[in-house]
């Protein structure tokens, strides 16, 4: 049916496209998971002075420090 030349060259070709079809999805799943861990709120307690992160979307989040609820920086 095929000979030894047409097999192989098939048979790399089939390899190369998986290879770069995980490449492809593992680059976009872990893009995915970096901008989402990259995107967060600031916030500034008025109380201690100190600067903190929460997930993006928070308006308002206590600070670790000394718990004071705080609304989001805003510039």
């Amino acid at each position: 049916m095929f000979d030894l030349t047409t097999a192989v060259v098939l048979y790399c070709a089939l390899v190369g496209v998986a290879c770069v079809g995980l490449w492809l999805w593992y680059d976009r799943r872990d893009h995915r998971r970096f901008e989402a861990e990259r995107r967060k709120t600031t916030f500034h307690c008025i109380r201690c002075d100190a600067l903190y992160t929460a997930p993006a979307g928070t308006e308002l989040c206590r600070c670790p420090k000394c718990g004071h609820e705080n609304a989001r920086l805003k510039f």
